[in-house]
């Protein structure tokens, strides 16, 4: 009932805007899809983590990237750099609030083609409360192929740059030999996995006689 539920809406939103057929949202698939980023410590170090959980959808006709609008939301309590002490620091009032602002939102405004296989994503992030425009360079999208239940999947890999104190999160501690703890500009790359149920297999012919 409740998955019919949810095709029976997928499809009323493919009828209520124009020119889109509910065949072209695609579902991230969270399980093989991931979301890091590093920051520089002390300015000599590299600490590296990511989100376990990215959901959302990308309306994408298969063929035409350049027209695709990707909808896409991480739950900030999942944050990991294999440091518990860290992560718990990282979720409280000093960094992402997670308890205030569970979510880092992604939509995109525009994706504009850069070369064979590679586009540039204009879009608006919203985190720690805060929207801001940033800009993703896109690899892909591969090659839509079909798994064994017949589901369609397609993935495209993106990165960027984002400035943490553009979103709020200023939190930083002072060295003794001058400089600061924690850098300001933050790389960050995205590995999405998208899939769609294939298309209902045809009922057998009946034999005649």
């Amino acid at each position: 009932m409740i998955r019919r539920s949810a095709v029976l809406a997928i499809a009323a939103f493919g009828l209520l805007m124009p020119g889109v057929q509910a065949a072209d949202i695609w579902t991230i698939d969270p399980m093989h899809t991931a979301a890091n980023f590093s920051i520089k410590h002390m300015m000599i170090s590299t600490v590296r983590g990511g989100f376990s959980n990215v959901s959302g959808t990308v309306e994408y006709d298969g063929k035409n990237l350049v027209g695709a609008k990707v909808n896409a939301k991480i739950d900030a309590k999942t944050i990991n750099t294999n440091e518990p002490k860290r992560d718990e620091h990282l979720r409280g009032k000093d960094f992402f609030e997670t308890e205030k602002f569970p979510d880092i939102t992604f939509k995109s405004t525009a994706i504009k083609p850069k070369g064979k296989g590679k586009f540039v994503m204009n879009g608006e992030l919203t985190m720690h409360g805060v929207t801001k425009p940033v800009t993703l360079d896109v690899d892909g999208p591969s090659q839509v192929i079909k798994d064994k239940q017949g589901n369609h999947k397609v993935g495209f890999a993106a990165s960027g740059k984002i400035n943490r104190k553009d979103f709020g999160i200023t939190y930083n501690s002072v060295l003794d030999g001058g400089g600061v703890a924690l850098g300001e500009e933050v790389p960050i790359t995205l590995d999405i996995e998208m899939s769609k149920p294939g298309d209902a297999e045809k009922p057998a012919a009946k034999s005649k006689g």
